[in-house]
């Protein structure tokens, strides 16, 4: 291992500094293979911690199925309330691992090398978490095959105008293509996992999951065409499945809702959330398991300035939504913005404000974007912030109706809580299983770009002489 650590022709630190291309490949696999004593005891920690949330969310469904959607805090004229405003931040988070897979490599940019596998792992898992809040929505889950357009037995064809049926299949869709994208990107691993394993029944299953892959070159040319494909498949889907859960909102009359700058918005939104996701996980993995050297300190710059980049997308949306209810000229418009400002959720909307539009702001310094523990805090505050977003637009345009008599208040009740900090429990399950069983960074791409960043320095070494 070379102990210099070579710069880029502008001067900046690369990617990837003192490893060769054996050694990134023992370093990643090392964290999976590592026997289970040899595991740092935050892992074992936050395992239990996701296992524990996760007995939660088993009581929250028994509660439900048994009992019916009664023990949730609906009301008229709120009728939707934490089960929607939970499915739309879930699937938000979802959308930072497609983007850093799928757009990012398209446009062929090195730095996400490091932090692709885990974000695309995370958009499985999120994706997962949010599917279950339309799922237990319906009140009656064994009957939730009544969504779908299977033959018309029952004469009770879905009502494809509904933007919530348009969901089902957004959603289905992404999931698809998001687990075909993550395993086909995992396929080489997998093969390099069966090599370097030495546990028998380890071997076994890598051996299955890489699907006789040998690294010749008839492989790795059908790979590149199947990935470059199912790349340019999810660009797509990054824009339209939240689009299309923007709908949900954006296609009724209701005031607050009925905007056309809800696509971009939610978009926007997504991408915020998803980043800051991506780094509350990645920011401390990169110290327990030591990979500071391949999740470095540029990494969490570029995050940041995406972060910083969709934050004032997102904060031109909240000024967007004042100036239509101004600009409208319409009382009912008018009153909406008001109630956000001033009305009885008003201390929701600022602490939005605080934790989207604010806080992000301190992400213009660099010494802040390359600082783990600011980076870190910002993110929680921009999660909240997300969750918020969704409560205002969901609860605050709902709660004051048309008539003052249908006027009421809404707040979510234990089970509704329960619910959703259990998904979190699956989601935390999901995500240390993920670290423990496959290689959270990309190994051949790690392989790659050292090669590449070798030949670089060569190829600018002859320039010089």
């Amino acid at each position: 291992m070379s102990s210099e650590v070579k710069r880029d022709p502008d001067g900046q630190l690369p990617y990837i500094s003192g490893h060769t291309l054996t050694s990134v490949s023992d370093k990643i696999s090392e964290v999976t293979l590592r026997p289970m004593k040899n595991l740092p005891l935050i892992w074992y920690g936050g395992l239990a911690l996701g296992v524990t949330l996760l007995q939660l969310l088993f009581l929250a469904i028994y509660m439900l199925v048994t009992r019916g959607t009664g023990i949730w805090g609906l009301n008229v004229p709120v009728a939707w309330g934490f089960a929607i405003i939970n499915f739309v931040w879930w699937i938000g988070i979802g959308h930072a691992g497609t983007l850093i897979s799928a757009i990012l490599f398209l446009f062929k940019q090195d730095w996400r090398t490091s932090i692709s596998r885990f974000a695309e792992a995370m958009t499985l898992f999120a994706v997962v978490c949010a599917g279950l809040f339309p799922l237990l929505h319906v009140g009656r889950p064994w009957l939730v095959y009544w969504l779908f357009p299977y033959p018309n037995t029952l004469g009770m064809w879905p009502q494809f105008r509904s933007p919530l049926l348009w969901d089902v299949f957004a959603v289905s869709t992404y999931a698809t293509v998001s687990i075909m994208f993550w395993f086909t990107g995992l396929v080489p691993d997998l093969a390099t996992m069966r090599a370097k394993a030495k546990d028998v029944w380890a071997k076994k299953l890598y051996h299955g999951l890489s699907l006789g892959w040998t690294g010749s070159a008839r492989h790795w040319h059908r790979y590149e065409i199947a990935y470059l494909l199912l790349a340019g498949l999810s660009t797509p889907l990054v824009l339209s499945v939240h689009s299309i859960v923007s709908l949900d909102f954006a296609v009724s009359l209701e005031p607050g809702w009925h905007t056309t700058i809800f696509p971009p918005y939610f978009v926007a939104g997504a991408i915020f959330a998803g980043f800051a996701m991506v780094l509350t996980f990645m920011i401390p993995v990169r110290s327990i398991f030591g990979m500071k050297d391949l999740l470095t300190d540029r990494h969490l710059n570029n995050m940041a300035k995406v972060m910083l980049f969709s934050g004032l997308i997102v904060a031109y949306g909240y000024m967007m939504e004042l100036f239509f209810g101004w600009y409208s000229a319409s009382v009912f418009e008018r009153f909406m913005v008001l109630n956000r400002l001033t009305g009885p959720y008003d201390v929701s909307y600022w602490m939005l404000i605080v934790c989207n539009v604010l806080v992000p702001q301190a992400l213009w310094s660099y010494k802040v974007r390359t600082n783990p523990v600011l980076l870190f805090i910002i993110c929680q505050f921009i999660s909240v912030g997300m969750w918020l977003e969704r409560f205002v637009i969901v609860v605050i345009s709902l709660h004051r109706d048309f008539l003052d008599s249908s006027w009421a208040m809404y707040a979510g009740t234990k089970w509704d809580w329960a619910m959703y900090i259990g998904t979190m429990g699956l989601f935390l399950t999901l995500v240390f299983l993920f670290i423990r069983t496959l290689p959270f960074i990309a190994i051949f791409e790690m392989r790659e770009l050292i090669h590449k960043d070798e030949h670089h320095h060569d190829d600018h070494s002859d320039e010089k002489h």
